[in-house]
């Protein structure tokens, strides 16, 4: 990924906001690849020809294969500040999905107990006694139901690994494109898991802040809904 091809939402002296492209990784991880966190860093030295090395800091994650949202500190104060709302919950993440089938209820809290595999990188849900469980929960509202796939607004209580995918995937439900975890009822295609709104404080200003961005209106599967009916009214 490119400098130029780096999409800012908002900038300031303190915080920046991207829209992360799907199939790039938020940070550094043991693969070396290319990422976002690094793109950024990039363009922070060349754009203000900053000496050394530049600060940036991470509050929050995407997964590698999810697209949206996301802020990052460019200040060590404006970082705890962010993490600390990111800790706290009081930071607001909502996600657009597309799911196999039609859903049970119009809307729902899923709440399990999940544990991760660190060899394979995989995570199941599992018992609360279970060494290492982590309680997850999010809620899930349908927006449009075309029976075979649903658009679905998805809201964490907790910020798990894969959660959204594994919760969902544990009610025989995957998210479409989800060959990992969708089991028997997998759907080929890129994973429809979008970070389409994030809410928060600006750490330094205090005011609440607000980003919507819709996935490729174009692509499979979100061109067969109306993904105008999350936005904001005006």
């Amino acid at each position: 990924m490119t400098i130029e091809e780096l999409n800012i939402l908002y900038e300031d002296n303190h915080i920046i906001v991207v829209l992360k492209p799907q199939g790039i990784a938020c940070c550094p991880d043991e693969s070396k690849d290319d990422n976002l966190f690094d793109v950024i860093s990039r363009y922070i030295k060349e754009r203000y020809n900053k000496p050394g090395n530049v600060y940036l800091g991470l509050v929050h994650r995407l997964d590698r294969p999810t697209g949206g949202v996301m802020v990052y500190a460019k200040t060590s104060k404006a970082a705890s500040r962010l993490s600390l709302q990111f800790a706290e919950r009081s930071a607001e993440k909502k996600y657009l999905t597309v799911l196999v089938g039609s859903m049970p209820k119009e809307r729902d809290r899923l709440v399990n107990y999940l544990k991760k595999n660190p060899i394979n990188n995989m995570v199941y849900i599992t018992t609360e006694t279970a060494d290492g469980a982590k309680m997850a929960s999010l809620d899930y509202k349908v927006l449009e139901d075309k029976r075979q796939f649903t658009l679905a607004e998805v809201s964490l209580h907790t910020g798990r690994s894969h959660q959204i995918r594994v919760q969902m995937a544990g009610i025989s439900h995957p998210v479409f494109g989800d060959m990992r975890y969708g089991g028997p009822n997998a759907v080929k295609g890129n994973l429809a898991l979008w970070a389409y709104s994030l809410r928060f404080e600006h750490p330094v200003t205090k005011e609440i802040m607000r980003f919507v961005s819709l996935p490729p209106e174009d692509g499979i599967p979100w061109k067969a809904f109306d993904l105008s009916i999350v936005l904001p009214e005006a």
